[in-house]
């Protein structure tokens, strides 16, 4: 019997969108809140959904990271994974990952969020990664997406090149927004927000 279980990131297993505290944690609060402010436009056409997913992130990665190099970045990144990523995890979904590899599933984790700041946790942990990809020029950062931000739609297609779901009996799947929504429908059994305190 094949099982497996996929689960989104940012919400589901943090508390917090990673990409802003991994903004902070290598800019600080000073330079995070005035990028925010110089870029506000962008960020209110997201809540008023002018503005793709995809634009804004990226406008946010320009602003921030353009230019940096990789190496110095995947190492500000791994920093954040040790120092600061693991206040955020929420020990439910931690114990819920434990119990499903002890019955045997598989455990993915699907993010919208770049590898840089994920792998490190999932490879710990013994987890599987389906993550965005961030474009790199001559060794450095260029802010851009490498091709498509790995957020609703685009999660079902990602977990589909990997996995031939036929072949399981149980998918579980977790997530906690609208960008979710996708990947829960591919479940046996999916869970909306099943972390979240009463």
């Amino acid at each position: 019997m094949k099982k497996i279980a996929f689960f989104d990131f940012d919400g589901t297993i943090t508390t917090k969108d990673t990409l802003l505290e991994v903004i902070k944690h290598q800019k600080g609060k000073i330079l995070f809140y005035t990028g925010f402010l110089l870029n506000a436009p962008t960020l209110i056409g997201l809540k008023l959904k002018m503005v793709s997913n995809q634009k804004a992130k990226e406008r946010m990665l320009r602003y921030f990271f353009s230019g940096m190099n990789i190496a110095a970045f995947q190492q500000a990144c791994n920093k954040f994974v040790d120092e600061v990523l693991p206040a955020m995890i929420r020990m439910d979904a931690i114990e819920e990952i434990q119990k499903l590899k002890a019955e045997g599933f598989e455990v993915v984790v699907v993010s919208a969020s770049p590898t840089n700041w994920i792998q490190k946790w999932t490879d710990a942990n013994g987890l599987g990664l389906i993550a965005t990809n961030l474009q790199y020029i001559d060794k450095t950062l260029s802010g851009y997406i490498d091709g498509v931000n790995n957020n609703a739609e685009e999660k079902v297609a990602r977990i589909k090149a990997v996995y031939n779901l036929a072949e399981y009996d149980e998918i579980y799947c977790y997530g906690d927004s609208s960008g979710d929504k996708p990947m829960l429908a591919l479940g046996t059994k999916a869970f909306y927000k099943p972390f979240r305190k009463k």
